[in-house]
C-alpha cells in the first residue's frame, strides 16, 4: 500500500481509506448505503489492515452516531494501528445549538465522537461543511484549542468553496492557529469541478485532498449501461436526488471510455476510476466504501498498478466539460494562468 503526506503535514496516510457510511444503517437514507453491524465491520477493518489500509473515515451524522459506535467497537484493541478521521457541523438533533461550527457545537460533537469511538483523540477532524453564521475567528480558535487539548491531532474541512478555505487558512496563519491540512471533497471522473479552483488552491497551500464518492455517487460501479436503466438493487433509487447530478449522455460517454480501458487492463470500472483519481495532483487519499467483503476486495484492487498516460488521456477527454466563468476565460490565457491539470 502506498502512503502519501497529508497535505503540508507530517502525517502519512494510505492512498485508500475506508469510509464508514455503510456501518449501521440507522436511518432510511443510510440503509441505502449499507447496514454493516459490528461483526461485519470488524471483518472489513481486518481486511483493510491486512492490505495496509489503516485509515477509517466517519462522521457524527452517519446513522446518527451509530457508524462511529460500530467503528469504535471494530477497532477495539488495535487503536494504535489505525488512523481515525471523522466530521461534524451537520445538524445532529433538533436542539437549536446542535448544528454548525460554533464553539458550543464543535466541543460537544468532538466529545461525543470520542465517546462513541472509544478513544481519547481523533487523528483527523474535519468540518463537514462551511458555517456562514459563525465568525471564522470563533471556528478557528475553537479548533486550535481542541488540538492543544490533545483531542484532535490534525485539522481538515469538507465541502468548502475556494474562498471559504482560503479565508480560513489566512486567519489560521495570521494568528498562528493549527492549519487545515486536508479538504475532503467530492471528486470523480464524472465530477471534475474540484479541478477548477480547489485543486490549484490545494497545490499552492499544501492542502491534501481526501476524495469522497470517487465512483460518482454510485454511478461508476459498472452496473449502469446505456439504455439499461437503474439496476433493481441500487442505492440511487433512494439517494440520486441528494447527490451530484449528471446527464445520461455524459455518464455513458465516460462509461464507454472506461469499458475500453477495462478490456485493455482487465481491471474493473471502479478500479480504473479510482486509479485515475490517484494520479491527480493534490490527492492524498481516496475514500472507498463497501457494503460487504466482495466490494471491499474489489476496491482494494485499484492500487498496485497504474493506468498508462494514453489511458489517462482517454479518460480525461471523455470526462472533459467546459468550465463556467471565469475559468473558461482564464484557460484561454494559460501563459498567465497555469493550471496543474490540462483540461484541453
Amino acid at each position: 500500500m502506498e502512503f502519501r503526506q497529508l497535505g503540508g503535514s507530517g502525517l502519512k496516510v494510505p492512498v485508500l481509506s475506508l469510509g464508514t457510511g455503510t456501518f449501521g444503517g440507522g436511518t432510511e437514507f443510510f440503509k441505502a448505503w449499507g447496514t454493516s453491524g459490528v461483526k461485519e465491520a470488524t471483518k472489513l477493518v481486518s481486511i483493510c489492515l491486512e492490505a495496509g489500509v489503516n485509515m477509517f473515515d466517519s462522521a457524527d451524522v452517519y446513522s446518527k452516531g451509530l457508524a462511529e459506535e460500530i467503528l469504535g467497537k471494530a477497532i477495539k484493541g488495535r487503536r494504535d494501528k489505525v488512523l481515525i478521521s471523522t466530521k461534524a457541523t451537520f445538524r445532529f438533533s433538533d436542539e437549536p445549538n446542535d448544528v454548525g461550527s460554533s464553539r458550543q457545537h464543535l466541543i460537544k460533537q468532538v466529545d461525543g465522537s470520542l465517546k462513541r469511538l472509544g478513544t481519547d483523540y481523533i487523528d483527523l477532524f474535519q468540518l463537514h461543511g462551511f458555517d456562514a453564521m459563525t465568525p471564522i475567528e470563533e471556528v478557528t480558535s475553537t479548533l486550535d484549542d481542541l488540538v492543544r487539548a490533545g483531542k484532535i491531532r490534525y485539522l481538515g474541512c469538507s465541502n468548502f468553496s475556494g474562498w471559504h478555505l482560503m479565508k480560513s487558512l489566512g486567519h489560521q496563519d495570521r494568528f498562528g492557529y493549527s492549519r487545515y491540512v486536508a479538504h475532503q471533497a467530492y471528486y470523480s471522473l464524472i465530477g471534475r469541478d474540484y479541478e477548477l479552483e480547489l485543486m490549484p488552491l490545494a497545490v499552492d497551500q499544501k492542502v491534501g485532498c481526501v476524495v469522497w464518492s470517487p465512483l460518482g455517487w454510485g454511478r461508476l460501479t459498472g452496473k449502469l449501461r446505456r439504455g439499461a436503466g437503474l439496476p433493481k438493487q441500487s442505492r440511487l433509487h433512494k439517494t440520486a436526488d441528494n447527490g451530484p447530478q449528471v446527464t445520461d449522455e455524459y455518464l455513458y460517454k465516460v462509461v464507454d471510455a472506461l469499458d475500453e480501458i477495462a478490456k485493455e487492463t482487465r481491471k474493473t470500472i471502479p478500479q480504473i476510476a479510482i486509479n485515475w483519481l490517484l494520479q491527480r495532483p493534490s490527492v492524498s487519499t481516496v475514500i472507498i466504501g463497501a457494503r460487504n467483503e466482495e466490494q471491499l476486495r474489489q476496491n482494494l484492487g485499484a492500487v498496485g498498478w497504474n493506468l498508462t498516460k494514453e489511458q489517462v488521456a482517454k479518460l480525461d477527454a471523455a470526462s472533459l466539460t467546459k468550465p463556467p466563468y471565469p475559468y473558461w476565460h482564464q484557460l484561454e490565457f494559460v501563459e498567465r494562468n497555469p493550471f496543474p491539470v490540462d483540461r484541453g
